[in-house]
């Protein structure tokens, strides 16, 4: 079947396992193959998640089609992995090959360090490969209690050097993928009001912590201001709480107010695999995705799962046999 009657038929019938699915956030990795520090050294680092042993081992595509159950999952959008930094073109080179052999990913999230002196060449070599769509610079940040709106923390938004890189995005044709704290959120404000042209995508839901009231308050409230500028996207996914079950109960509401902020052509769901396997199962995750959107309609589901990723990512663009035998 084609995709547009893929596309038609879940309109047609509204069933779930009929919904196609972009996954727009996870990651493949070779651990005998190449060389990621936080997967690879010991002793591992603090994490979000406690313990993540279990996920320092290879992961490729054969063993994420293995979760999948029966969620009609077509493609997926590769976020950079955390390769040793002086190896940001070998992992792009990489994925590129993967896909090849695979077919997957059909898109791909560049690591860059904006705040580096060479980073224009850089931006300039990554963006020839045809999978590359964008960047991710996990901003330098600091804990709650010390956090001020006016710091200039070195490698972080409000850091001059960094703000350079960045101005270089809209340039290259690359998006800007944001992970931070949620308090840090304020930081990106002036850039998003500086550098218009770049699209921004927040990871992981703005990443809200724990589901602590206060804690909630202050996410959400951050969350609605940068919900205001069109040019900002985000993504359901890495929203897992260490010692807490993934369950509707802790998450439902939460993902349903990023909808309300953003709306349905802003919002992408994602699994975040092989990490959020350290708190859901695949089949867990999307069935409770689904059952959150579960009012709203066929049309509007077809954008988060699938239409709002092959827009953003341009996951109908494949590298012609031609780009494929220059990379």
């Amino acid at each position: 079947m084609t995709r547009k009657g893929i596309l038609d038929k879940f309109l047609s019938t509204g069933q779930d396992q009929d919904l196609p699915i972009i996954d727009a956030h996870m990651h493949y990795w070779d651990l005998e193959e190449n060389y990621h520090p936080w997967l690879c050294e010991k002793p591992l680092i603090p994490f979000r998640y406690g313990d993540y042993t279990a996920i320092c081992t290879s992961f490729m595509p054969n063993d994420y089609k293995q979760l999948l159950d029966n969620h009609l999952v077509l493609d997926t959008v590769y976020m950079e992995a955390e390769w040793h930094p002086s190896q940001g073109l070998d992992e792009v080179k990489w994925i590129h090959s993967l896909h090849q052999a695979s077919g997957q990913p059909v898109g791909m999230i560049a690591q860059a360090w904006l705040n580096e002196e060479d980073i224009e060449d850089y931006l300039s070599s990554i963006a020839t490969y045809p999978l590359v769509r964008g960047i991710r610079h996990k901003p330098a940040w600091c804990e709650l209690n010390n956090y001020r709106k006016e710091h200039t923390l070195p490698g972080s938004m409000n850091c001059p050097h960094w703000e350079k890189g960045y101005a270089l995005l809209a340039k290259h044709n690359l998006l800007f993928e944001l992970q931070t704290p949620w308090w840090h959120l304020p930081d990106l404000i002036h850039l998003l009001e500086k550098y218009p042209d770049t699209t921004v995508v927040i990871n992981h839901a703005g990443v809200p912590g724990d589901r602590e009231p206060e804690t909630l308050k202050g996410w959400y409230d951050n969350l609605r201001v940068i919900s205001e500028y069109p040019n900002v996207f985000i993504k359901v996914s890495g929203i897992g709480e260490q010692n807490h079950p993934w369950t509707l109960e802790r998450n439902g509401q939460l993902i349903r107010s990023i909808i309300l902020l953003f709306g349905t052509s802003r919002v992408m769901f994602a699994s975040n695999f092989p990490v959020d396997s350290l708190c859901v199962d695949y089949k867990t995750l999307f069935d409770c995705f689904k059952t959150i959107t579960s009012d709203f309609s066929e049309q509007e589901k077809l954008n988060m799962f699938y239409l709002n990723a092959t827009n953003i990512y341009k996951t109908n663009k494949q590298p012609t046999k031609r780009e494929k035998e220059t990379q």
